[in-house]
């Protein structure tokens, strides 16, 4: 008998991933945990198979890195591989919860303690929106380093990859053909998820939202979102989403 109320207590703790609101199965549309979110985004990029970073195409999980003249800076073996990157890094996305900052075992909580713990995090770690297709090595190199603009023709890193890192800044000047995309993400990330932006950030973003308008690529992507998790990004649908948050 106590085994069994053992067992029903360790059923009903808060770590729990099945009472969560989350959907697992392909066919269900709601929001997702990162590892089902994985297995649903190649739906979403379907007949739009490139990279985000270096606009380099991939098959399955195989990225073609000569049909887009990319050199592998280090990490070869990791740069042949697609990876989904988080437009939000996980980490600025968990630093600002108290998950994160918790101690477990006399060490900051960190990522896989908010996993565990932390439905809100769960939802926006496992967020479609936030979720693109990176060549593994600039996704890894890329780590929670922020965005930003230093120079109009930077030093390539990866051969013809426009996408640069700069490690000293601890900052990425993404190619100027995705700007708009990666800006009207991060405006919805911080929106939904009340997510703090700093006023650099926040004026980047609406500058970039504005240069770079909405593309037929990117309705497409959000529909298809929709139909996955019941809904997509307002600064992608709503035409006067952006003005409203950026004045």
């Amino acid at each position: 008998m106590r085994r069994l109320i053992v067992l029903a207590l360790c059923f009903l703790s808060p770590v729990a991933y099945a009472t969560d609101g989350l959907v697992s199965r392909p066919t269900e549309v709601g929001p997702r945990s990162f590892s089902n979110a994985k297995k649903v985004m190649p739906r979403v990029y379907a007949g739009h198979e490139r990279d985000i970073y270096c606009g380099c195409p991939y098959s399955g999980k195989t990225m073609d890195l000569d049909a887009c003249g990319y050199v592998p800076r280090k990490q070869a073996a990791r740069a042949a591989r697609l990876e989904w990157e988080h437009v939000v890094p996980a980490w600025s996305i968990g630093h600002q919860r108290q998950c994160w900052q918790a101690k477990v075992d006399g060490r900051q909580g960190g990522r896989k303690h908010c996993t565990r713990t932390d439905p809100e995090f769960r939802r926006a770690e496992g967020d479609l929106v936030n979720l693109v297709p990176s060549v593994g090595e600039v996704n890894g190199d890329r780590s929670h380093f922020g965005f930003s603009v230093w120079q109009h023709r930077p030093e390539p890193i990866y051969g013809q990859c426009e996408t640069v890192v700069d490690f000293k800044r601890r900052a990425v000047q993404p190619r100027a053909f995705v700007r708009g995309e990666i800006a009207r993400i991060q405006l919805y990330m911080s929106q939904t998820y009340q997510m703090r932006l700093s006023r650099q950030d926040l004026r980047l973003f609406c500058a970039w939202a504005r240069q770079h308008p909405v593309s037929d690529w990117e309705r497409l992507r959000d529909r298809r979102i929709v139909a996955l998790q019941g809904h997509g990004n307002r600064y992608v649908s709503e035409p006067g989403a952006v003005d409203e948050r950026c004045g």
